[in-house]
């Protein structure tokens, strides 16, 4: 009866807390002037921001600008680029849009200078861009028969847009005569995200040096969308396809780079958006770099990683001919599973293994349908519902285990005390004790172990769910990304903790701490060389506390949700299902029915007999 009193205080206190956090912060949101003060300095800090980070100082194509008024200065660019020189310079670009994407390819070097994403903004609200201001380009590198190392960079094309049915086509040529050039094709259809690419050359066997390599060298630096650039750069990776079926990456919180062979694309992943450049016939090999450019969290830096590729292009026959394919638009398995041959699904970081099939195809769909008729948020919290209503079975052996151990301390406190200046006797004795009564000490923990790859799958699907990202609920804006209920001055910062303060990783701390009280903060032995459980017990939310403060709202409120519910079966198991008594007379039984050792146990029981004769004589 007094345990049960004890739930009862623990819970309403649990409830005035919650309630007291809420109106609270309810009661300090921000008034509409302090809303518009913040924008206005939002907006001086992205000024500022957009100062420091000049075009300049981000350019990738680093080629010498050629003034086309000065004819001296075009007759030396035309002597440099040899037979080339066929094609008039002439500045501009030429626009390929559909109703998703926007892009722009330049005159000069034939490539994109400019990937918009029309459906999508940052979180200042600006069109998501992947390629701007000279943040990226592709070119190749190529031998001449009269000794020139050319780069397409250098060179001019001549744009030619036309259809195909419904696709726009542009063809830009850098001609050595009218029926000989090199040429880039794209191809755009409606509705889709991803462009046919295709390099070819026309009529330059005598031109190309088929002896010295080709190569195909694509750099970028990944642009910033989110508000925490450590959170997005966490997530900013560079991934490839390679040796048929492998699915590598490189690493995302440092400088690295590979060497590979049969690479089927290249994913440069910028958290909820990729570029991505692929093809059907594998380059041979491939040199992949990534540069961490991301230091500390950072209101103003605009960029996380830098990326380049180099990839061979084989002349055949005195030509080059390459079928390709670019890919600039979100990170989001509904769109990339269009393209089930290519397999770009597989660039989404669901996680390894078992982690990663639970999260592609359980979490991921069952949320995607939950949120076709509820509220984002609310289609968590109806997750998080069904989720543990299915994991019940499970909470439910755990806690008879608990409950059982619960039953037999007494007797376990007596071996203690008789035993205590015997470790290995007692230790014995419990052993046979728990062996008699049909009690397993480790039954407790398998339980736990089953709810891992839910637990890692749901710690990959918040983060990473295109689904979530700018979705709001209550005061988070975000669910893909931490919610703020204050922001520390700029410069202060809590080691660990972050520059801000986020509500729902404080509910999920409070909400752990209970249900830790109600498992294992009862009755908490402290024996010799093992650690303080009660010390653990309290460590365990603050340290929650510090983790979830910097990762997705979404996960934080699941695991709040998750463990209310948890608490509430726990409830419900131990004052309406089980039965001490009825426990504690099935353990007597269980005692006096002969037990039969297995062949584990038995050479377990052996060599403690033998430990203890050996330590006796």
């Amino acid at each position: 009866m007094e345990e049960k009193k004890l739930d009862v205080k623990s819970i309403i206190g649990f409830v005035l807390i919650f309630g007291i956090l809420i109106f609270m912060f309810y009661q300090n949101k921000p008034t509409p002037e302090e809303l518009e003060a913040q924008k206005a300095k939002q907006e001086q800090m992205d000024a500022a921001a957009a100062e420091e980070s000049s075009p300049e100082d981000i350019v990738i194509d680093d080629t010498p600008a050629v003034n086309l008024n000065d004819s001296t200065a075009v007759a030396g660019y035309k002597s440099q680029i040899g037979a080339f020189g066929f094609t008039t310079p002439k500045r501009g670009t030429t626009v390929l849009e559909n109703d998703v994407l926007y892009l722009e390819i330049s005159n000069k070097g034939g490539h994109v200078v400019e990937a918009k994403m029309k459906n999508f903004v940052t979180y200042d609200s600006v069109p998501v861009y992947l390629v701007k201001d000279g943040n990226s380009a592709y070119s190749i590198d190529f031998s001449t028969m009269d000794n020139r190392v050319l780069n397409t960079k250098d060179l001019f094309f001549e744009p030619t847009l036309t259809k195909s049915g419904d696709n726009q086509v542009l063809s830009m040529k850098a001609k050595t005569s009218n029926n000989q050039f090199l040429e880039y094709r794209y191809e755009m259809k409606p509705g889709e995200y991803l462009v046919d690419f295709t390099v070819r050359t026309q009529g330059l066997d005598r031109i190309l040096n088929s002896s010295k390599p080709v190569t195909l060298d694509w750099k970028m630096k990944g642009i910033r969308h989110s508000k925490s650039i450590e959170y997005e750069n966490r997530y900013t990776r560079l991934t490839y396809h390679h040796e048929d079926g492998k699915l590598s990456k490189l690493s995302a919180g440092g400088d690295d780079e590979e060497t590979e062979e049969d690479i089927k694309w290249i994913s440069y992943r910028q958290h909820f958006f990729s570029s991505i450049l692929g093809t059907d016939e594998p380059f041979k090999t491939g040199e992949l770099k990534s540069q961490d450019l991301v230091e500390e969290e950072s209101r103003t830096f605009g960029f996380t990683k830098n990326y380049a590729s180099k990839l061979p292009l084989e002349i055949k026959g005195g030509e080059i001919a390459k079928n390709m394919y670019l890919y600039y638009g979100p990170t989001d398995l509904e769109v990339l599973s269009q393209y089930k041959e290519a397999g770009l699904a597989d660039s989404i970081p669901f996680g390894w293994g078992i982690f990663g099939w639970i999260n592609r195809y359980v979490f991921t769909p069952f949320y995607g349908f939950l949120s076709t008729y509820f509220p984002y948020g609310i289609a968590i919290i109806i997750m998080t519902i069904l989720v543990r209503l299915a994991m019940s079975p499970v909470t439910y052996k755990s806690y008879l285990s608990q409950a059982k151990m619960k039953v037999l301390r007494p007797e376990i406190n007596e071996l203690n005390e008789k035993y205590k200046d015997n470790a290995m006797k007692k230790q014995q004795e419990t052993m046979k004790l728990y062996g008699k009564a049909g009690v397993s000490p480790m039954s407790g923990c398998v339980p736990a172990f089953l709810q891992m790859p839910i637990f890692y799958a749901l710690f990959m699907f918040f983060p990473t769910s295109f689904a979530l990202r700018q979705k709001s609920f209550l005061w988070a804006d975000d669910l893909s990304s931490f919610d703020t209920i204050y922001q520390f001055p700029e410069g202060f910062s809590i080691p660990f903790y972050g520059d801000h303060v986020s509500l729902f990783p404080i509910l999920a701390s409070i909400a752990i701490f209970f249900y830790m009280m109600m498992t294992t903060g009862q009755n908490m032995p402290t024996q010799p060389g093992m650690p303080n459980m009660k010390f653990i017990m309290y460590l365990m939310p603050f340290m929650m506390l510090f983790f979830f403060n910097n990762y997705a709202s979404g996960l934080s409120l699941y695991y709040f949700i998750s463990n209310l519910i948890t608490i509430g079966i726990m409830l419900v198991i131990k004052n309406f299902i089980l039965d001490n008594d009825k426990i504690h007379a099935q353990i007597q039984e269980n005692k006096k029915k002969p037990k039969k050792e297995n062949k584990f146990q038995r050479k377990m029981r052996e060599m403690m007999e033998q430990a203890e004769a050996q330590k006796k004589k």
